[in-house]
């Protein structure tokens, strides 16, 4: 991708990082990503439970990358911007009973500020309060990320999803009800341990969970209405519980009579500029993407039906990376910054 600097206005230093929710999994690779990232200095790495434990004790991954503590301080007025990593619902409640200086931007990798208030964007769901968090999929929102203070990261499955379809969208094809199947990794459920994700029980299984009722599909019909114009047709989603730690392999089935070579032509010029995620022209593998911040997108057409296949890497592309990829382009600097990330392969 070509870097556009009428986007952005360029900082000139190191970026000033504070981490919340920061002995996670998300958390613990965010800090992995940054410790790495050479325009961003971690100031603190907040864990109320972890408070004056080295970092590596807790993310073991990181033995010999830093010596940094966890905190239970809050020093907002040390840095330039704050990434949440907590469990949903927390973000909106923290906001709410701590005071953030104006000139820190905020970077939350929860769902509360996912939906644009006063926006009813699916029935089940409640209309959001209002807010001015701006929704951070750089493929669709890119200029608007670059002027905001406060971003909403896009949820994991809803990352994977949404760039499989939304080419679809901006070329009109989205107008019968779209079947989506996704797996996850067990990184996914967090670290907290629960029934789900013990190892015995995940080892050697697959199992579904919230079918057509998944928390992500609100954000993706957001972002297709917004690309499309408009979407009445439904995304009958089900979702699985994977037997692997990470990633996320999804396939979309859409209804159209286009002829394959229009979409194929369609998917590349919409992907062209884009420096992480990439049409492929063959079927794709999971550990393309593992261990990445990119996105990878396939399609194949049997009589009427367009077979969308999208990957992510849950935790990067579906988290942290994507929430570094929108730091980048909120402080002017080079989008692929401490992103070149080398895939798990084999």
């Amino acid at each position: 991708m070509q870097f556009d600097s009428s986007l952005f206005t360029p900082h000139s230093s190191l970026i000033k990082v504070g981490i919340l929710g920061a002995a996670g999994y998300t958390g613990g690779e965010l800090i992995r990503v940054l410790v790495n990232h050479p325009q961003a200095e971690i100031v603190f790495a907040n864990s109320e439970s972890n408070a004056g434990n080295l970092v590596a004790d807790v993310h073991e991954g990181l033995y010999g990358d830093t010596d940094l503590k966890f905190t239970s301080d809050l020093p907002f007025d040390k840095v330039d911007v704050v990434f949440f990593c907590f469990g949903h619902g927390k973000s909106e409640a923290f906001m709410k009973e701590h005071e953030i200086p104006e000139n820190v931007k905020v970077i939350d990798l929860a769902q509360d500020f996912r939906l644009a208030p006063k926006e009813i964007v699916h029935t089940q769901h409640p209309t959001p309060e209002a807010h001015d968090f701006v929704y951070g999929l750089p493929e669709i929102n890119r200029s608007k990320i670059a002027s905001a203070m406060h971003v909403a990261n896009p949820g994991c499955f809803a990352t994977c999803i949404q760039l499989g379809l939304l080419p679809a969208a901006k070329m009109g094809l989205l107008k019968s009800d779209v079947s989506v199947n996704a797996i996850t990794g067990s990184t996914g459920a967090g670290v907290k341990p629960g029934a789900t994700t013990h190892f015995s029980w995940r080892s050697n299984n697959l199992s579904i969970y919230k079918a057509f009722k998944h928390q992500h599909i609100p954000e993706i019909r957001q972002s297709l209405t917004q690309v499309q114009g408009s979407l009445d047709a439904s995304i009958d989603f089900i979702p699985y519980r994977g037997d692997f730690p990470r990633g996320i392999f999804a396939t979309e089935v859409v209804k159209t009579d286009a002829d394959l070579d229009t979409i194929v032509a369609g998917y590349k010029d919409f992907y062209k500029d884009q420096p992480f995620t990439h049409y492929v022209d063959k079927a794709l593998d999971l550990k393309q993407v593992v261990n990445t911040n990119k996105a990878l997108v396939h399609c194949d057409k049997v009589d009427d039906k367009l077979l969308i296949t999208s990957c992510i890497d849950n935790l990067l592309k579906g988290a942290v990376g994507q929430a570094v990829e929108n730091m980048n382009i909120m402080f002017g600097i080079e989008e692929t910054m401490g992103l070149r990330l080398k895939a798990s392969a084999f």
